[in-house]
């Protein structure tokens, strides 16, 4: 009878924790769904409000002057006291939640208070013109969602925000090789095995969901964009060296207002955090008046014009759009950099397009698309792979990757770090003062 009893007690713990591994896989794969549903919501809330604001505009072009600035203010208002930690981008939260081994304090950065509140706020950015995009705070409401559904495997948190992150970037462009891509070289840094199964499958349902909500689609559309080779091929090491200089110019610049500004002018940002915004909101506002509008919300609109070449573009489109993109990030309002940086990428390669007069513009926009990307984030194998997937341009991978690490290489001479890294680091050192920013590792 005792052999029976032992039998049946190993049976039934077996079943036990069969029935319980596959309540964890069912949890992680509702998760990978939900993270596919919020970055369609989000996506449908973004083209909404970027309507709704080109409408007002119609009204008359100079309402931004006030809307603008009312709005920056209120959204800083509303992130910093309603909803602390959802400020920016929202990729260095995640980054910093992986590194934090404090569940409070981890908590603190993906909770679904912080998903909620990111959505609420950056539509409400979109509705005043900021130069935002969506990509970004997919991340972390992707990261909070998955946590969320994991809350029975905390011992498996780290690989679940890592999977939550993937999938947001994933499904906000329709990219599942790209979300893949951005979880090892930009989230973790590193291929971790153990959780290559979990990223993939949360990939796969956040992708499902997309496609069963809204079709399957090519982000920018396909384009038919070739380089032949011979000596066009100057134009992919001036947008490389161009697309660094500029985006490493902005990580600066950001990485600068993020560990706070020396001398009177830092003080009086830390003091008045609310007024400032409104200053970078009415900065915003002056780029769009000059730029017939061109430089307010995301830049989708305008980077596919110019792939495309459907519709003219402001001549001055890249440096005002490189403008109000900085001054969007610094305020504090939550939003990416992604569909922006993208923007601001393809007006540089319009410009070098002027250069080379025989040369096919849409091929000179991809390459200034990936090249102030790689700039921008230092993350070379996301921007080539991120690009090529979401127009289908296989044919342009190589001159795609040449412009990638040669931006890459020139942005490492103006910020010597990535980031999302380097912000992350800042957020580490606040959550838990006794910890260095050093303990996050840097991209060298």
């Amino acid at each position: 009878m005792g052999r029976v009893r032992d039998l049946v007690q190993r049976v039934t713990g077996s079943s036990r924790a069969l029935a319980d591994q596959w309540l964890r896989r069912g949890l992680f794969l509702a998760g990978g769904l939900a993270v596919g549903g919020a970055a369609v919501l989000m996506a449908k809330l973004a083209d909404g409000a970027q309507a709704s604001f080109r409408a007002v505009l119609a009204v008359s072009p100079w309402i931004a002057l006030g809307l603008a600035p009312l709005g920056f203010a209120g959204a800083v208002w509303l992130a910093r006291n309603v909803f602390p930690n959802s400020q920016g981008s929202g990729i260095p939260q995640v980054i910093a939640a992986r590194e934090i081994e404090d569940p409070v304090r981890r908590h603190a950065l993906v909770s679904l208070r912080v998903a909620f509140g990111k959505i609420v706020v950056m539509t409400m950015g979109l509705l005043c013109g900021a130069s935002i995009g969506r990509e970004g705070p997919t991340v972390q409401v992707g990261a909070a969602l998955m946590a969320a559904a994991g809350r029975l495997s905390p011992e498996r948190l780290s690989g679940l925000l890592l999977a939550g992150g993937a999938a947001g970037v994933a499904a906000a462009f329709n990219t599942p090789l790209a979300g893949i891509v951005f979880a090892i070289e930009e989230l973790s840094r590193s291929f971790e095995s153990r959780t290559s199964g979990l990223v993939v499958t949360t990939i796969i349902a956040a992708g499902l969901t997309s496609l069963a909500l809204v079709g399957d689609y090519s982000y920018f559309g396909r384009t038919a964009a070739r380089l032949p080779f011979g000596a066009d091929w100057l134009a992919v090491a001036i947008c490389g060296v161009s697309g660094g200089l500029a985006g490493g110019l902005f990580s600066r610049i950001v990485i600068a207002f993020g560990r706070g500004l020396p001398g009177r002018a830092g003080a009086w940002i830390a003091r008045h955090p609310v007024a400032f915004a409104a200053l970078c909101g009415l900065g915003v506002a002056g780029c769009g008046l000059l730029t017939g509008g061109h430089a307010y919300g995301t830049g989708y609109e305008q980077a596919r014009a110019l792939l495309h070449g459907t519709e003219p573009v402001h001549e001055g489109f890249a440096p005002a759009k490189f403008a109000a993109t900085v001054l969007s990030s610094v305020s504090g309002i939550p939003g990416g950099l992604f569909a922006p940086s993208l923007a601001v990428g393809a007006g540089l390669g319009a410009e070098v397009a002027r250069l080379f007069a025989g040369t096919p513009p849409g091929a000179l926009v991809l390459i200034g698309m990936v090249a102030y990307l790689a700039g921008t984030l230092r993350a070379p194998i996301t921007a080539f792979v991120i690009v090529s997937e979401m127009t289908e341009t296989h044919a342009m991978m190589i001159p795609l990757m040449i412009a990638a690490l040669i931006a890459d290489a020139t942005a490492k001479l103006i910020c010597p770090h990535g980031l999302y890294h380097a912000l992350a680091a800042q957020i580490v050192a606040q959550a838990a003062p006794d910890t260095s920013a050093r303990d996050l590792p840097q991209r060298p």
